[in-house]
Formats: structure tokens, sequence, C-alpha cells
């Protein structure tokens, strides 16, 4: 099979045998904000042609490709879902006779009633679903829009979305807390913890984010600390919001890229959250999983 996660900003594709061993990948393909109208197919045959020209078995697509800026919107499958719901919803894409198969995202909704969806992640967490036996738990997938999931039986159950790295990245770009931060400065993990005990302080998000100006202005915060600091005060703040809806029984699981998955790490020692890190190749997993239901 060949399984592909094709994001805004990405696009990796992997080529697995029966036994399930990776003959092949590809890291660097463009994302689909790179994909000029109507250019899907001809960008899909640049990066992986040669794979499709002798692949028999499916080609199972994930991610905003399926998104309506993508090649085909597919409809969002509500939640609970496991593998064979999502494997009964895949919507076919013609393309040179070979089996192209885009995977849905999921939809949920909070407490209020108002809705919340994915693309992408929803491969993740069916890949992680394999990888634990737990009854239920709750995972963490970081990035630019950190996913919460909860996840049992098999199933997603829902999941709530939290923007903390796309306001980060516009806080650092085009705010003037960006005005304060060094460009390239390394990590500090000493900010970072300042940043998370800030967050579990009074006075909210908003007036703590000023406060790292003021403690910029007064020499209190180097500039070469300000970005660690404000990462470590967003997702203080984000864990903190997951908690008030209730704690998770068992460790978070956790997966995504590493230098991410370390800082949330960071910030479940800090709440005292138990956490357990899972392969960042998940969608892979997740996607061979699904494939398994076509031949079942």
């Amino acid at each position: 099979m060949i399984g592909i996660d094709w994001g805004t900003s990405s696009f990796r594709a992997w080529r697995r045998d029966a036994a399930g061993v990776i003959r092949a990948r590809v890291d660097d393909g463009p994302g689909i904000l790179e994909v000029p109208a109507g250019g899907f197919a001809a960008a899909l045959d640049a990066a992986i042609g040669p794979w499709l020209d002798v692949e028999a078995g499916p080609v199972l697509l994930c991610g905003m490709v399926g998104s309506r800026q993508g090649w085909v919107e597919a409809p969002y499958l509500p939640c609970p879902a496991g593998p064979a719901e999502i494997a009964a919803a895949l919507t076919p894409i013609p393309h040179r006779g070979a089996r192209l198969l885009l995977v849905p995202g999921l939809r949920a909704t909070d407490a209020a009633g108002l809705p919340d969806v994915m693309r992408g992640e929803e491969t993740k967490l069916i890949g992680l679903l394999a990888e634990t036996d737990a009854a239920s738990g709750l995972a963490c997938l970081p990035g630019t829009h950190t996913k919460w999931a909860r996840i049992g039986g098999g199933r997603v159950l829902g999941f709530a979305t939290q923007m903390t790295g796309e306001v980060r990245a516009t806080l650092l770009e085009h705010s003037i807390l960006g005005r304060l931060a060094a460009a390239d400065a390394p990590g500090s993990d000493a900010a970072f913890l300042r940043g998370l005990q800030r967050a579990r302080q009074a006075g909210g998000l908003l007036h703590h984010l000023f406060g790292t100006r003021a403690l910029g202005l007064t020499g209190a915060l180097p500039e070469d600390e300000t970005e660690s600091y404000l990462s470590g005060l967003l997702i203080g703040h984000e864990v903190a919001a997951v908690l008030a809806e209730g704690a998770p029984e068992g460790p978070v699981h956790l997966a995504g890229a590493p230098a991410l998955c370390r800082r949330y790490a960071l910030a479940l020692d800090a709440f005292g959250l138990a956490h357990r890190l899972h392969d960042p190749d998940l969608a892979l997993h997740g996607l061979a999983l699904i494939a398994r239901r076509l031949t079942a």
C-alpha cells in the first residue's frame, strides 16, 4: 500500500509492503498551498509517480488534501469513529487507474454544542489506538493546531483543538511581543518553565501576555528567552484549559514532532501528569490499519 499525509505546508508519503516494511518514503513534497489550481494530479505524479506505476494496492491520502482547498473535499465523519467507520467513508479519487482513496476528517462537538474538526490527525489517532490497550485515555497531538482527543473502545470519542501554535507564531511575527524576542534564539528550558509557572497564576491569558512585554521592557526577561517564555505561557494555559474538563485517568499519549513533544512533555510534568511518547510516524500506521479494513 501507499500512504500519504498531505497537509497545508507538507507532503509525506510511504510505500509499505505486505509485511509492514517501509520500502520507500518521501518527506519533502509540496503542501497543498504550493499546488496550483487543478494541479494535484500532476503534483502527485511528480512526487511518487514511479510508485503508482507498480503499486496494485490502495493509495490512501489524509490531511488537508481532502479539505475545501484541496484536491477533493471529503465530508467530515462524526465522532465517535474508529477504523471501521473511517474505512466505510473513504472518498475515491479517479487518477490514471490507481486506487486513490481519501480519508475523511472527523467532526466533534464541545460541551456547548459547538463544532470542532480535524483532518489528518484522525489517522494518527487510529495508529495510536492500536498501540494502547487502555479502555480510555487522552491523546495530545502537538502542532500548529494541537488536538486533544479522548479515545476508548478502539474509537476516537471526541476532541478539542487548541490554536496555540498559530497564536504563538502570530504574536512573534505580527505583534509588539515579537519585537522583544531575539531572532533564532536557542530554546531555554528555564524560561519555558518560568512561562508555565506564570500560566498557573491568577490574572488570565491576556494579562499574562502583556506581562511578557512588561518583563522585557524592565529587563526582567532577556530577549533570547522571550520566545521560550511565551511558549511556556501559551502551552501552560492550554494544558490548564484541558484539565478544567477533568484530569485523565492514565498517561497522556503524545505524538508529533520531537522538539514540540518535548515542550509538551515538560508542561505535562509541571502539571503532574504522566505521559507516554509515541512514534511520530503514527499517520502511516493508521493508514495501514484503515487499508487493512478494505481487504478484511
